[in-house]
C-alpha cells in the first residue's frame, strides 16, 4: 500500500493505491465529515475501456466500403488508445507501489546491544583498530559485526558488498535490507521505515545497500557502537563512469549532440545542466549527494566544509578505489577481521573499450565541475595515508602482497580462463551482471566446471553478482526485476 496526501484550504485528500485498486479519502477541515471511495482495478478497467471503445470506435455500417474502411481506421486508433491507457494506468500504479512509503512517526526505541551470534574466537593482532592512532604491543580483539557501509555509486562498492555478504553469512548476521528492490528508495533520504521487517527495538547487524545517507535515521536501526565505513573514488574518473552508466537516465543529456557527449558536456556544462532536472544529481558531485549533502553548493560554501567535517566524525574508515587492496587491509585492521574475509574478485567492472580516456584538459574540467567531490576526496586522501603510515608502510606492503597472492590463487581455482569475460560470453544466467541501459558493457565471470568440493561454494559466492546474491539472501526484488523485464521488452 502506498499513500499520498494533498492539502487544500478546507479539506485533506488522501490517495492510496495497492494491487487491488485506488482509495480516495476526503476529509473536511473539522474532520467531522468524510467520504471514502474504494475503486478496484478491475472496475477501473471495466469503466474506462467500454467508454473509450464506444467513444472512439462507433459501430460500422455495412452500407458502403468507405464506411467500413473508416471503421477499421477508427478501430486501429481505438486499440492504440486503449493500450496506451492501460500502459499509463499500469505505470501510475507501479509508481505508487514503488514510491517511498509515507514515513509515519515511529517511536524511538534504541538498540543497545548487537543481536549477532558473535564469533567465538578472539584474534591476536599486531595492531587493533586503536593502533591506527598509536603503535604499541600486540593486542587482542573481537571481530566487529555491526557495520554500516555507505555504498557510494561507481566506486567498486559492489565488490565490497560481496565481501560483506559473505562475512554476514559466515557469522549468521542479520542484514537490514530494503523491501522489493535493491536500494533504499534512492535518491530519497534514508528512513528506517524503508527497512524490510523493521520495527521498534528490532535489531540488525549490517546495512549496506545503496541509500542517500541520513545519519539520524541510520543510527536508529543499528547499535550505538556500530562501525561506519565507506569508499570514495577520484571524482574525474567517477564522473566519467557515472556519465556512461547513468547518462541515458538524465534527460538533459538527450539534447547533447555529437558522438563525444561527455566531452561536449564538460566543455560547457552550464549550457546543459539543470539542477532541478530529473536524475541530475548523477552528473554533479555524486559522492557528496550520496552522503545526504547538497551537491549543488559551490566548493567554498561553509556548508561544504561542515559536511566534510560531519562525515569525518561519523565514518571511522573511508577507503579509496585507487588503493583498493590497501583499503581492505585497513578495513581488516579496523574491524579485526581475518585475511580470508577480504578475498575478492572485481565485480561490476566495465570493458576497457567502453571507458573514455580523459585528456588532461577534460580531467581538469571534470574536477572543476565536481569541485565539491574533489574537496571531499582530497580531505580523505590525506587521512587515508595517515592511517597507512600508522599501520606501517612495510607491514602494509607485506599484507597487500599476501592478499594479492591469495586472490590470484582463488582466481586459478574458481574462474574459467582466469579472467573476466564480456556479458555475451557468460554461460550461466545467474552470473549475468546488471547492465546499463542500451549496452552490454559490464563484464562477468564463468565458474569452472571442475572446482573441488572444498572451494565450490566459496567460488560461486565470490563470483555471484549483487542482485543474484541479494535474491539468495532472501530479498524479494520484484520491482527491480520488473524494470529489467520492461527494459528487455523495449530492447534497452
Amino acid at each position: 500500500m502506498r499513500s499520498k496526501q494533498l492539502y487544500e484550504p478546507n479539506c485533506e485528500i488522501n490517495v492510496s493505491c495497492d494491487l487491488l485498486g485506488i482509495t480516495l479519502c476526503i476529509f473536511t477541515s473539522d474532520y467531522d465529515n468524510s467520504i471514502t471511495l474504494n475503486i478496484p482495478v478491475f472496475e477501473l478497467i471495466i469503466i474506462i475501456l467500454p467508454n473509450l471503445y464506444s467513444d472512439c470506435c462507433p459501430s460500422v455500417s455495412p452500407a458502403g466500403t468507405m464506411v467500413v474502411k473508416q471503421g477499421k481506421q477508427w478501430r486501429s486508433v481505438c486499440k492504440g488508445l486503449i493500450l496506451g491507457t492501460l500502459l499509463t494506468s499500469c505505470m501510475i500504479l507501479l509508481y505508487c507501489l514503488s514510491a517511498p512509503e509515507v514515513q509515519f512517526s515511529l517511536p524511538d526505541v534504541p538498540v543497545p546491544y548487537s543481536c549477532a551470534h558473535r564469533p567465538p574466537s578472539v584474534h591476536s593482532k599486531a595492531a587493533s583498530h586503536h593502533s591506527l592512532r598509536s603503535s604499541g604491543p600486540d593486542q587482542s580483539c573481537t571481530p566487529k559485526v555491526d557495520i554500516v557501509f555507505l555504498k557510494t555509486h561507481k566506486t567498486a562498492s559492489s565488490t565490497i558488498l560481496n565481501i560483506l555478504f559473505r562475512f554476514g553469512e559466515k557469522h549468521r548476521l542479520k542484514f537490514a535490507f530494503p523491501s522489493s528492490r535493491n536500494d533504499f528508495f534512492y535518491p530519497s533520504p534514508f528512513h528506517r521505515s524503508q527497512v524490510k521487517d523493521y520495527g521498534p527495538g528490532v535489531c540488525f547487524n549490517i546495512i549496506c545497500n545503496h541509500m542517500r545517507f541520513n545519519e539520524v535515521e541510520v543510527a536508529k536501526v543499528l547499535p550505538g557502537d556500530t562501525s561506519y565505513i565507506t569508499i570514495l573514488r577520484d571524482p574525474a574518473e567517477l564522473f566519467e563512469s557515472s556519465f556512461h552508466y547513468f547518462g541515458r537516465l538524465v534527460p538533459f543529456t538527450w539534447k547533447i549532440s555529437g558522438e563525444d557527449k561527455l566531452g561536449e558536456f564538460l566543455r560547457e556544462p552550464e549550457l546543459y545542466y539543470d539542477s532541478e532536472g530529473f536524475n541530475s544529481f548523477y552528473l554533479r558531485n555524486l559522492l557528496f549527494f550520496d552522503f545526504g549533502q547538497d551537491n549543488n553548493l559551490p566548493a567554498d560554501d561553509p556548508r561544504v566544509a561542515e559536511g566534510i567535517r560531519a562525515i569525518a566524525e561519523r565514518f571511522e574508515l573511508v577507503m579509496l578505489v585507487e588503493h583498493f587492496e590497501e583499503s581492505l587491509i585497513l578495513l581488516k585492521d579496523a574491524l579485526c577481521w581475518d585475511m580470508e574475509d577480504l578475498l575478492f574478485f572485481k565485480l561490476n567492472a566495465r570493458k576497457g573499450s567502453t571507458i573514455s580516456k580523459l585528456t588532461p584538459e577534460l580531467r581538469a574540467k571534470a574536477l572543476e565541475w565536481n569541485a565539491v567531490d574533489w574537496k571531499l576526496y582530497q580531505y580523505f586522501n590525506a587521512t587515508f595515508w595517515k592511517k597507512v603510515e600508522a599501520y606501517g608502510t612495510e607491514r602494509m606492503a607485506r599484507d597487500v602482497a599476501e592478499l594479492r597472492r591469495r586472490n590470484k590463487e582463488m582466481a586459478t581455482i574458481c574462474i574459467e580462463g582466469g579472467h573476466a569475460v564480456d556479458a555475451g560470453s557468460i554461460h550461466e544466467t545467474s552470473m549475468q551482471p546488471w547492465q546499463p541501459i542500451g549496452e552490454k558493457s559490464i563484464m562477468g565471470y564463468n565458474l569452472k566446471n571442475n572446482v573441488d568440493k572444498a572451494h565450490r561454494k566459496l567460488c560461486r559466492k565470490m563470483l555471484t553478482p549483487e542482485l543474484q546474491y541479494l535474491t539468495d539472501l532472501g530479498v524479494n526484488l520484484w520491482i527491480t526485476k520488473l524494470w529489467g523485464h520492461v527494459r528487455d521488452i523495449l530492447n534497452w
